[in-house]
């Protein structure tokens, strides 16, 4: 009992290593950027387009910030604006939906790098699905008259919590520590999870139901299990077990770039979609009609990486000795 306890703890402090020396550096370049007011500039630029989307120019800086953070940041950026946000359910929903495909773009796709699929051609995709979707269901919602009701935002204007600034620096280090540790934790309850999993059989039958959504999908049967995991709790979480199970199970680089687009576009689907429900956004956009979106996507890509195909070679050629994803 002893040695396999130390086997999962060698295993999860091998795996928070590999996580945490790609989080942390851009974290801080992260953290250093919104202190010189480059977040906010970012939004500005993004004003325009929002404009084109249908959505007003608040919505630039809330989306850059969510980008270059998290949602929780983008929540904040939207609790100091609320005085002057007028929104519909419509609007909420496209920003939500925008917002939980993309965000934390600079340390997620960092980790999605390192796991094994290009971090510009998943980040490429975060940013123009997530554009075109909000497009999308905020232009079909005005044309047709759907979720017109007025959002009230006034609520976040007084959370103290989402009232505050940028946090000074022991504060952000502080939080950073909590933040690493609950990642440690997480990974270790996933590690020995997934082994329970994997001794009992049970594994093998998740991966039978998933079946058709993987041949939809073009995964492996391999991969399932912990793509799952991504899904449902995060990229982190899963970018830390498919890195170490890529380089344990020799993963091809079409099932790398697959899984990890798919946990690009769609991951911590429980906690982050319950906080964009929480500023009035519609169920059905942001999380229904978002994992068909996603799965769509999916589908896709499957059939234009086929061995044969363009793309399909190019990742072959990926795979030669010397040679690793962009």
């Amino acid at each position: 009992m002893l040695s396999y306890l130390i086997t999962i703890c060698v295993r999860s402090v091998r795996m928070f290593t590999t996580v945490a020396r790609i989080m942390l550096p851009v974290m801080l370049i992260v953290y250093i950027a919104d202190r010189l007011g480059l977040v906010r500039l970012s939004g500005e630029v993004l004003a325009p387009v929002m404009g084109l989307l249908g959505l007003p120019p608040e919505a630039g800086i809330i989306w850059a910030t969510t980008l270059l953070t998290n949602i929780y940041a983008g929540m904040a950026t939207m609790a100091v604006l609320s005085d002057n946000l007028q929104m519909n359910v419509a609007q909420i929903s496209a920003l939500g939906a925008m917002m939980l495909f993309a965000h934390n773009i600079p340390t997620e796709q960092s980790i999605v790098r390192k796991a094994g699929a290009s971090a510009l051609i998943t980040g490429g995709l975060r940013l123009g699905i997530g554009a075109l979707y909000g497009g999308l269901t905020a232009w079909i919602c005005n044309a047709f008259g759907l979720l017109q009701a007025p959002v009230s935002l006034a609520w976040m204007h007084h959370d103290e919590a989402l009232q505050q600034g940028p946090q000074d620096f022991l504060t952000w280090i502080w939080n950073t520590a909590e933040s690493m540790v609950l990642v440690f934790v997480v990974i270790v309850a996933l590690v020995l999870l997934l082994d329970v999993l994997e001794r009992f059989g049970i594994t093998r039958q998740i991966t039978r139901l998933l079946t058709p959504v993987l041949r939809l999908s073009g995964l492996e049967e391999r991969a399932a299990p912990l793509t799952t995991v991504g899904v449902l709790l995060g990229l982190a979480y899963g970018g830390a077990l498919i890195i170490e199970a890529a380089d344990r199970e020799n993963f091809s680089p079409r099932t790398r770039l697959l899984a990890l687009s798919w946990l690009s576009l769609c991951h911590a689907l429980i906690e982050d979609t319950v906080l964009i429900l929480a500023i009035g956004a519609d169920i059905w956009v942001v999380l229904v009609f978002r994992t068909l979106a996603t799965l769509g996507i999916l589908a896709l890509m499957a059939r234009l990486t086929l061995p044969g195909t363009p793309w399909g070679n190019r990742l072959q050629a990926d795979a030669r000795p010397g040679r690793g994803p962009g």
